[in-house]
């Protein structure tokens, strides 16, 4: 089968990337208002960048029913400061009740009941509960689309502090099963690290 993207609408391409596109890690954006408001927003277009400096990007669309831009786009265009926390299996519905689309004055930390805690170099707050996270410095925030249902940005940011709770490092990396990072498929549906192989890749031989 194949769909020309001309032919269908933003919604019937959206349901082919993102039932594609998986697993995708998610980036649970908590961000500050430039009136003190705090907003925390999970985000499933998410990834790294590059590591010097220590860069990620993700990207909010804009709203499916009005085109207009969201709370954590605004609040980082305010501020040019966010962070990402890294969602594990144990916050996995508190995020999501973070995912509607509340009113700007909503403190989505109270909804969830998750915890802000502050954060070294940025205002806006880390999660307590997550296990890694990123303070992050706006570098660019990219348009992308039309100003209309469909569209969106990408928001690259700049990595200043990192955040590691004890538990999930190990000899100076990452361990995912301490970790159980979380990543998104479609609908409803959520996916675990449970079941990992690998597979050695050739190394260039020196000359």
């Amino acid at each position: 089968m194949k769909f020309d993207p001309n032919k269908q609408s933003f919604k019937d391409n959206h349901r082919l990337m993102i039932g594609s596109i998986v697993p995708r890690p998610i980036a649970f954006v908590s961000t500050k208002s430039k009136n003190g408001i705090l907003n925390l927003a999970p985000f499933s277009y998410f990834n790294g960048v590059c590591s010097n400096p220590p860069t990620i990007m993700f990207a909010p669309a804009r709203r499916g029913y009005d085109g207009l831009t969201k709370d954590t786009l605004n609040n980082i265009r305010d501020t040019e400061e966010f962070v990402v926390n890294i969602v594990s299996e144990e916050i996995v519905e508190p995020m999501v009740a973070c995912a509607t689309d509340f009113e700007k004055e909503v403190n989505e930390f109270e909804v969830s009941g998750l915890t802000p805690v502050d954060s070294v170099k940025v205002a806006p707050p880390c999660v307590k509960e997550s296990k890694v996270s990123f303070e992050c410095r706006l570098q660019t925030i990219v348009p992308v689309g039309e100003a209309e249902p469909g569209g969106g940005f990408v928001v690259i940011g700049n990595i200043v502090m990192f955040h590691v709770d004890d538990d999930v490092y190990r000899d100076g990396r990452i361990d995912l099963d301490a970790l159980k990072p979380v990543g998104r498929l479609a609908g409803n549906n959520y996916s675990r690290i449970n079941d990992v192989f690998t597979v050695v890749r050739q190394i260039k031989p020196d000359k």
